[in-house]
């Protein structure tokens, strides 16, 4: 890679940054922060960052705020949200969380949510990696063993969500919370270096390459193979790019790096936009455009996964993608969620949960 190159994705990534910090987080350490319940909104306004009329809160939507500030150094307002996350979600008589409580804090949705356990270990073990928090730790052990558990699926997979009391299945396994949970487990390895947790990742990797591997492009599909509907979404092939690259060893054995090297050929020749470098929703097995909508969480792991794999070209196409990103998907008073290949909104609001999307990805960029 050129110096000029080099110097030019390290000071488009200051900016990136620069815009982080001084405009999104504010957004939730005031307005987007419900002070009264000590929970973040589900989402504000793009124009004056009003909330949204509070009809729910999330888990996790609070457990991505509490790794946003976690991540950021705000150990108070991290610790506010820890508390608020067990006090709130956290189901003291079946175990678990719940997914949801209404606009006064009283459970709404208690369906026990794969998605929602992942972000909570996610969360908890990079809150405890910035504090120390004993009580933390203790969330992850006793969550990824509940997990464990509870979530069992045939083949070593893990369902997608379960009754209050985990008696009835309410959906079978899915991809999303799998990568998820796979995300989860290499962040509490690192929080805690508990082998366990590489034993677990390589269990989850095998099985997730037995079931949603699209033989033909290696990518990994959102539903089982063979399921009728399916699709394969170009941003989570570039998001388990990075996972699988990350873990390494723990999942060699899986062939999901191998796979995934042609899966990030496949999405990158197929979902990205080559007029404006937006990164489409969903293709179908052939590689056609099946949602054209380019969400801006797709377009945050086309950037990590570029500086992830890091060659020459690719480093040279994040020099080029980053601005075209900043110039289509921020503005100077947040970002925009979905925008249409046209670059008309179609979504105007600004939810709590992207954040993370921003912070990790920005986390990946060349400093």
């Amino acid at each position: 890679m050129s110096i000029s190159i080099d110097r030019s994705i390290a000071a488009e990534a200051a900016t990136l940054r620069a815009h982080y910090a001084q405009t999104v987080l504010p957004i939730w350490r005031g307005p987007g922060f419900n002070s009264a319940l000590q929970l973040p909104y589900e989402a504000v306004g793009a124009d004056d960052h009003a909330p949204l009329p509070a009809a729910r809160y999330r888990a996790m939507a609070c457990a991505r705020q509490l790794f946003i500030f976690s991540h950021a150094g705000d150990a108070a307002h991290a610790e506010q949200l820890f508390h608020a996350m067990r006090r709130y979600f956290h189901d003291e008589k079946h175990g678990g969380w719940i997914y949801s409580v209404d606009a006064q804090g009283a459970p709404l949705d208690t369906t026990k949510d794969l998605y929602t356990h992942a972000f909570v270990i996610f969360a908890c073990a990079h809150y405890a990696m910035a504090t120390g928090d004993r009580d933390a730790l203790r969330v992850i052990a006793e969550t990824a063993l509940l997990v464990q558990a509870r979530f069992a699926a045939p083949d070593s997979l893990l369902h997608a969500a379960l009754d209050a009391d985990f008696s009835a299945v309410r959906t079978g396994p899915l991809q999303n919370p799998l990568m998820h949970l796979t995300e989860a487990y290499l962040a509490a390895y690192e929080t805690t270096g508990e082998p366990s947790y590489e034993t677990t990742l390589a269990q989850l990797a095998g099985s997730v390459a037995r079931s949603f591997v699209h033989a033909p492009t290696g990518a990994i599909a959102e539903l089982p193979i063979g399921s009728a509907d399916n699709r394969l979404e170009p941003g989570h092939q570039f998001e388990w790019f990075y996972l699988i690259k990350r873990a390494g060893p723990a999942i060699a054995e899986s062939g999901l790096e191998r796979e995934l090297s042609r899966a990030f050929d496949f999405a990158q020749r197929n979902g990205v936009d080559r007029a404006t470098g937006g990164v489409y929703a969903a293709l179908d097995e052939q590689g056609a455009v099946k949602d054209a909508t380019q969400r801006i969480w797709a377009q945050t792991e086309y950037l990590r996964a570029l500086a992830t794999r890091a060659r020459d070209e690719d480093l040279e196409a994040l020099a080029l993608q980053i601005p075209r990103f900043q110039a289509r998907f921020l503005h100077a008073r947040g970002w925009y969620e979905c925008l249409t290949p046209a670059g008309d909104v179609a979504r105007a609001d600004m939810p709590s949960t992207t954040p993370y999307h921003l912070a990790t990805a920005y986390a990946s960029l060349t400093n």
